[in-house]
């Protein structure tokens, strides 16, 4: 082998180890872009739970007063009446239809349901 082909293959090989080493750039790169979005995903995670945490007390604590209270129609069932005396049914089987000017019992029935 002469010294022109040997001068060759070492020019290859730099020209290869140049090629691995912006390849090698690159994959630190995206491997910086994914701890960062790693850690930013974690810090989201974190506040989430914390949030998801705080509003099931919350809502904890807002069932205990209600259960404690006994339980008392709310603004959705006076919404219900209200388009009950408005000539609305409010049973399940024909929710939302008008009454024909007299009492339906599957309605009256939801009534004494929450009592």
């Amino acid at each position: 082998m002469g010294n022109r082909e040997i001068f060759d293959q070492v020019s290859d090989m730099e020209k290869q180890i140049g090629e691995l080493y912006e390849q090698l750039g690159d994959l630190k790169g995206r491997l910086s872009d994914l701890l960062e979005e790693n850690h930013r995903l974690a810090v989201e995670n974190h506040n989430l739970r914390n949030h998801l945490d705080h509003t099931e007390a919350v809502a904890e604590k807002s069932s205990q007063k209600d259960s404690a209270k006994g339980s008392l129609p709310g603004e959705g069932y006076d919404n219900l009446a209200r388009l009950y005396e408005e000539g609305f049914h409010i049973c399940n089987l024909e929710f939302g239809s008008p009454r024909r000017n007299e009492d339906c019992i599957f309605c009256l029935d939801f009534f004494d349901k929450t009592k």
